[in-house]
């Protein structure tokens, strides 16, 4: 129960975040979300990972596909050097993944130190 609810928490607050800070807010959520929930280090890392990677990856997909992938076209022809706006997109959640999931490791060991 406490995984679904960290996850939920952490996805549904890290987008409240992103819509008025800077996208780095989402390791400020990640991290307070963890140490708020208390959970095993690599359940942490894993929840704060999975929830950014489906927000993000969703985030993307529906931003992207608003316009018919037009600009995510041109862009993953510039970054990685091939015409595949998905595997952008989830290079994208990858990295926003991995920098929440850091924050929601930080979180727990913060928790468990005390």
């Amino acid at each position: 129960m406490k995984f679904l609810t960290s996850i939920l928490l952490t996805a549904l607050l890290s987008f409240a975040a992103c819509l008025y800070l800077p996208w780095w807010s989402i390791a400020v959520v990640a991290f307070i979300v963890a140490a708020l929930i208390p959970q095993k280090p690599g359940k942490a890392f894993l929840t704060a990972f999975i929830a950014l990677f489906i927000l993000w990856f969703a985030l993307c997909f529906f931003l992207s596909s608003a316009n018919n992938n037009v600009l995510a076209h041109k862009v993953s022809i510039l970054i990685i050097k091939m015409d595949k706006p998905y595997l952008l997109m989830t290079v994208s959640a990858l990295i926003g993944s991995l920098v929440a999931g850091l924050a929601g490791l930080s979180g727990s060991y913060l928790r468990r130190s005390k």
